[in-house]
This record gives C-alpha cells, structure tokens and sequence, in this order.
C-alpha cells in the first residue's frame, strides 16, 4: 500500500508535499491508474498531522484531474502517466546516482544539489525556447 511521509525541514506546507509525492509517484509507476489512495483518517494518523490538511491535497490532486472520490469507497488515482521506459529510467537513475555520489564527495549539501539541478534545468529551458 501507498504511503506518505513528511519533511518537516523542506519548507513545503504538508499538503503540498503530499501533492508532490502522488505525482511523482504517478510519473514513477509507483502508482497507477485505479489504485486506491490512503484514507484521510490513516494519512492523518500515519503522519499525526490534521486531517484537513490531507483533505486539501485530495481536494487539490481531485481538482488537477490526478484522483477522484468515489462515495463510500475512497480516493482513487484517475489519470494515467505516460510511462517512462524501464530501461532508460534504470540507466538515467544509475547516471543521477553516479553524479549524487560524486556531489556528496565534493561536499555539497543537499540544498546546494537542489539548487544546481534547478539552475541547470532552468538553462536547459532557456536553450529551447
């Protein structure tokens, strides 16, 4: 089954991490067209969080066209990723660890990995247009 998890430190407000973690798990294969989400009572449990805040991700993921409620029976994915290739997502994913490891041997934090990656996509965009 499906579960969530918090990083108190990441600065993103928990509904929206939760938002994040379904479409990246969605765009992963994780999760999957029909697949049932959690219960807002166990998210809400799990995480010992407020059970209004996994309202709003549901409601935000509902509004995005990713879930759908089904009365009486849960919240269920509704949209279908396109899927990445096995292959090519193993080799990307063994490059990307290649790198991290080298990053990490150089010193850099994680918020200094996160902030090249967003600088170097943020060019890539540049590039294309």
């Amino acid at each position: 089954m499906f579960r969530f998890r918090l990083d108190g430190s990441s600065g993103v407000p928990p509904y929206l991490q939760l938002v994040h973690q379904v479409r990246q798990s969605l765009l992963l294969g994780y999760l999957q067209e029909g697949d049932r989400l959690p219960t807002v009572k166990d998210v809400a449990a799990d995480l010992v969080i407020n059970p209004n805040t996994v309202v709003k991700a549901y409601r935000q993921l509902e509004h995005e066209g990713i879930t759908g409620a089904r009365p009486g029976q849960g919240t269920f994915i509704t949209a279908a990723s396109p899927p990445i290739p096995s292959q090519a997502q193993q080799d990307l994913r063994g490059s990307l660890e290649e790198w991290l490891r080298a990053a990490d041997e150089a010193g850099m934090s994680d918020e200094a990995v996160t902030a090249l990656i967003a600088a170097a996509r943020h060019d890539m965009t540049k590039e294309r247009v």
